[in-house]
């Protein structure tokens, strides 16, 4: 496990890293997640390794430090992860990212263009959306005041994602856990889709074939956007149908 010093106060970020060639690949979990959890089985299929793979946890989730002064916007969760890579000698690194992970990717690459050379996004997040009462995810969280989530809303929460999405939400800072809700469903200014649309290195974005809330694709696609279906799979791409992601995210990273 590898670690580095992310802001003032010392907090670390932690990845899990695979020996392999340059440029490296760097794998961003989503909101309550953790990057070797999800994507583990992915760094190593064959069509994948090979690759310096850094399989990274964001402040407040999974390994990484969880401060509770830090404000958790895609800004600053997008700042402490070029900190993080820099310090790894990482520079035009291939991003794989899923969800929220897909939101800060965006965001980095926007504010810190020379660390990033390629996006693979896995059903990102590219509008603010709207709290929602009694959901699960990043809308259900930002229902609740940060004090009411604290009080005992991440309870009602745990028992609305089930245990599958618990088994790594629970290691997640709840302050970390809120304020990434929060910010996210906020979203930034341009809107993440507006920096995607902007950004001119290569950029893929996975959607599950069934999908039918991502709007805009023709434009995204006009932008230079590669925007790929796969099957058999909900938003977890990368656990619910591992061959199909491999597939998708290599064609991408070609």
């Amino acid at each position: 496990m590898r670690a580095a010093t992310v802001t003032p106060a010392g907090d670390l970020m932690r990845w899990v890293e695979l020996p392999g060639e340059e440029p490296a690949r760097v794998y961003v979990h989503g909101l309550g997640a953790t990057s070797p959890a999800y994507f583990a089985e992915a760094a190593v299929h064959p069509l994948l390794t090979g690759r310096r793979s850094l399989l990274i946890d964001l402040l407040g989730h999974g390994i990484s430090d969880r401060p509770t002064d830090f404000d958790y916007t895609l800004e600053s969760h997008a700042d402490t992860l070029a900190t993080a890579l820099t310090s790894a000698g990482v520079t035009g690194a291939e991003l794989v990212a899923h969800s929220m992970g897909g939101s800060v990717a965006i965001v980095l690459a926007a504010r810190h263009p020379e660390l990033v050379s390629r996006l693979v996004l896995i059903d990102a997040n590219l509008d603010p959306l709207k709290p929602r009462p009694n959901w699960a995810g990043s809308s259900g969280i930002a229902h609740y005041s940060e004090e009411e989530f604290l009080a005992g809303g991440w309870e009602e929460v745990r028992d609305r994602v089930g245990p599958h999405w618990w088994s790594t939400m629970r290691l997640a800072g709840r302050e970390g856990l809120y304020r990434s809700a929060a910010h996210l469903v906020r979203g930034t200014t341009p809107t993440m889709r507006e920096l995607l649309v902007g950004l001119t290195i290569p950029r893929t974005f996975l959607v599950p074939e069934d999908d039918r809330e991502l709007t805009g694709i023709d434009s995204l696609e006009a932008a230079g956007v590669t925007v790929t279906r796969v099957p058999d799979c909900g938003h977890n791409i990368m656990l619910d149908n591992p061959e199909g992601f491999a597939r998708a995210t290599a064609a991408g990273l070609a």
